[in-house]
């Protein structure tokens, strides 16, 4: 039964934001963008955070790309720049 749930998404709990292991963080733009610790397998998958105050609201996007590595110090570059670029294309449009 556990091989569907997989397939299907049953285990996508596993990725919620609540324990996340944060790898490295910057603040750009006045946002806060995170790397997060996302395993797949034995490898690492390009994951993270970016988050802000909006109109006195904390708002949080989440991002999930395909890419995967096995250095940490790889993932948190990859992790950071990918969220610059989602912040210089969207702005405060990624809460919407």
């Amino acid at each position: 039964m556990s091989f569907w749930k997989n397939l299907f998404g049953g285990a996508a709990a596993s990725a919620e934001p609540a324990g996340d292991k944060v790898l490295g963080e910057e603040v750009y733009k006045d946002f806060l963008i995170k790397a997060i610790e996302m395993k797949a397998g034995s490898e690492l998958q390009l994951a993270g955070t970016i988050e802000k105050t909006v109109a006195g609201e904390p708002k949080t996007y989440r991002f999930v790309r395909a890419d995967r590595m096995t250095s940490r110090d790889d993932l948190i570059t990859l992790a950071l720049s990918k969220g610059r670029q989602i912040i210089d294309e969207q702005g405060e449009r990624i809460f919407n």
